[in-house]
């Protein structure tokens, strides 16, 4: 069973970066798409970015042009990188992994179903 890991969370203050890693734990294990998905207690979980194997990337509307992010295609690493962030992106940030062969699409920040979730990381941005 592929297992996900995040790091890479932590406290910044409004208009600092992080940059999020989410490991898988089978590097042979072709995926097709990964993507990262954030969730607060009030807004629930909702998608923040995706990038399919062959490059293509999709981001929410919140983030586009703050968020960056990226495949390790070898590794099976997804990273983001969280520039110029607001305290409203403090919440826990999970990734997600699409190994299985079914049809997909991707827009708004994800690629639909996914096969496996990380636990997440939190990340917490102060004003």
């Amino acid at each position: 069973e592929v297992q996900l890991m995040e790091s890479g969370g932590g406290s910044v203050q409004a208009g600092g970066s992080l940059k999020l890693s989410c490991t898988s734990s089978d590097s042979t294990t072709i995926m097709h798409c990964m993507g990262w998905f954030r969730q607060t207690a009030d807004k629930g979980r909702e998608p923040v970015a995706a990038i399919t194997r062959d490059g293509m990337s999709s981001y929410a509307a919140s983030v586009k042009g703050r968020f960056t992010i990226s495949l390790d295609n070898a590794r099976n690493i997804v990273y983001l990188q969280l520039n110029s962030l607001q305290p409203e992106d403090t919440a826990t940030y999970s990734c997600g992994a699409l190994w299985n062969s079914r049809p997909y699409g991707i827009r708004g920040g994800t690629c639909g179903a996914l096969d496996a979730w990380g636990q997440g990381t939190l990340v917490t941005v102060s004003s």
